[in-house]
């Protein structure tokens, strides 16, 4: 997959295709980017259930024409009662990764679609609500053809998942994994995914089905109370900014990682790399991103929970400073601690410009495994992240937001193009976006070569706990044997199209309308062109 497709009228990119051609269909029938992406991130629920559910979270990147990017933070809190005496009261000395007492943070996501729609009616929005969401709720109805990677996945963490009230009779076939290609309905998944349709995305937090997910949370033992619905509201505002020669980088701001996939970008220029696929360009990106992750690792917290301004470390001088840190010779010792996380990444643009970058995650795979009753809507786990330490940097409170690997990325080019990308991938998701962006925007590789090229991934991805340097095997032996004696000791995979390396995306619109678009090989996605 070397060629990247191009239209005049806009595109849809997704890693999985029935996605990517659902949000094309809105564009079709009139409807812009945010609701062509609304209708994507209902299906791609439906058709990668491991990656990502309406019970997780979503952010979103939204530029208008002529207009500055906006923001919407759709991540949810932990409940009033998820309290560390409330773990101490059941002998848990931490949290657990799987089951009720793993789903103690509100999903957000439903009420990132809200917001989003309401930007778009300031922008004329043609489509109801029942059109976006009808095509999830047939897939989710009629069956899905089940992936490589929710049968490889299901497999592999059945022994953890199988416990997690209504997993099994969701997720498995007879108490079996399913097979890659097995059919696979989700009737009661349906049954919501219409239930909102009729009554308003509101419902979810404030209304009949909200009643129904708060008793079906408690009868299994999470914390989290229909109080906690009631009280959400997702967060829209100003991106974090980053402006370089190539033009502006945009990405979310705390508690995402956002701030560290700009400022890997921003110490990669100050490095003056002009030969990509070097030694330079690898060595640059990884040792840039390992400054970037020990600023994150302080302060990518809840902002009500830090004091620190993460534009401070975008600020010319903080980064030369960082900049001169990196050797440009030899690797910085590594591991620091991993942050693990799954997700999916979406992309697009309409013919009118607006151009949206969008993420959505239920943390690991299959997240909490709680799947409630009577709704087939399964349940995140992106509370693991805090401590029951006190004194931990992210210490559970209540009512506190968990750190994020989750950040779409958007850049808009000293040219004019507009350049929606990111990826899926935990501690990757910040690396293969400051490879996308380098090899397309810095040295000139074709939007899907850039995507389809070898990557390199530095901690952990989803569905491994390894922190060393990863490579796919594509990379030339003699760039590997470099990279050895710089001190990185990488890890060679076996394969040259990794999942690890994560599912990336782009999409980019020229000045003359012109839309390029790429999806990744290593997905089931596509880039739907109209």
């Amino acid at each position: 997959m070397n060629q990247t497709p191009r239209s005049l009228r806009g595109g849809c990119v997704a890693p999985h295709h029935l996605a990517a051609q659902t949000g094309r269909d809105v564009l079709q029938e009139g409807g812009n980017a945010i609701e062509a992406m609304v209708a994507m991130a209902a299906t791609i629920a439906v058709v990668y259930p491991h990656m990502n559910s309406l019970g997780g979270d979503g952010f979103w990147l939204i530029k208008p024409p002529g207009r500055d990017p906006i923001a919407i933070e759709a991540c949810g809190p932990a409940g009033a009662a998820a309290s560390m005496d409330w773990y101490r009261e059941r002998g848990l000395g931490q949290i657990p990764s799987r089951g009720p007492a793993a789903a103690l943070t509100v999903a957000g996501t439903v009420q990132g679609w809200a917001q989003a729609l309401n930007i778009a009616a300031g922008q004329g929005a043609r489509l109801p609500l029942e059109r976006l969401l009808l095509p999830a709720a047939e897939l989710a109805r009629s069956g899905i053809a089940v992936t490589r990677s929710q049968a490889e996945l299901t497999r592999s963490k059945l022994q953890e998942l199988k416990a997690a009230p209504g997993f099994a009779a969701t997720y498995l076939q007879a108490g079996k994994p399913p097979a890659e290609g097995d059919l696979l309905r989700q009737p009661e998944l349906a049954d919501t995914i219409e239930q909102l349709a009729r009554a308003g995305l509101d419902d979810f937090y404030r209304g009949d089905l909200a009643q129904q997910l708060a008793q079906g949370l408690q009868a299994a033992g999470s914390p989290l109370t229909a109080a906690d619905l009631a009280a959400y509201q997702a967060v829209v505002g100003a991106p974090l900014a980053l402006r370089l020669q190539a033009g502006t980088l945009y990405n979310l701001k705390p508690p995402t990682q956002g701030l560290a996939s700009l400022m890997i970008l921003g110490l990669f220029e100050r490095l003056q790399v002009t030969e990509g696929e070097s030694l330079a360009h690898v060595h640059g990106l990884i040792e840039a991103t390992k400054q970037a992750f020990m600023v994150r690792d302080r302060i990518c917290l809840d902002p009500a929970w830090t004091a620190e301004d993460p534009a401070h470390y975008l600020q010319p001088s903080v980064l030369d400073d960082l900049s001169r840190r990196i050797d440009r010779e030899q690797a910085l010792p590594w591991p620091q601690p991993a942050a693990p996380g799954d997700t999916v990444w979406m992309g697009c643009i309409d013919a009118d410009g607006t151009a949206v970058s969008f993420i959505q995650s239920i943390y690991w795979e299959f997240g909490s495994g709680v799947t409630l009753p009577g709704t087939g809507l399964l349940w995140q786990n992106r509370g693991l992240s805090f401590s029951l330490d006190p004194m931990h940097r992210n210490a559970l409170q209540p009512g506190r937001k968990p750190f994020h690997t989750l950040n779409p990325a958007m850049a808009v080019l000293s040219d004019g193009r507009v350049m929606p990308y990111g990826t899926m991938g935990g501690e990757g998701q910040p690396q293969t976006q400051a490879a996308l962006f380098s090899r397309y925007a810095l040295f000139g590789q074709p939007l899907q070569q850039a995507v389809t090229a070898p990557r390199w991934l530095l901690g952990r991805t989803w569905g491994d706990d390894s922190t060393q340097l990863k490579l796919e095997n594509r990379f030339p032996p003699e760039l590997i044997d470099r990279l050895a004696a710089a001190g990185h000791a990488p890890v060679v995979l076996d394969t040259g199209f990794s999942d690890q390396m994560g599912h990336a995306g782009a999409l980019v619109r020229h000045p003359s309308g012109l839309v390029e678009g790429a999806a990744d090989p290593r997905s089931d996605g596509a880039a739907a062109m109209l």
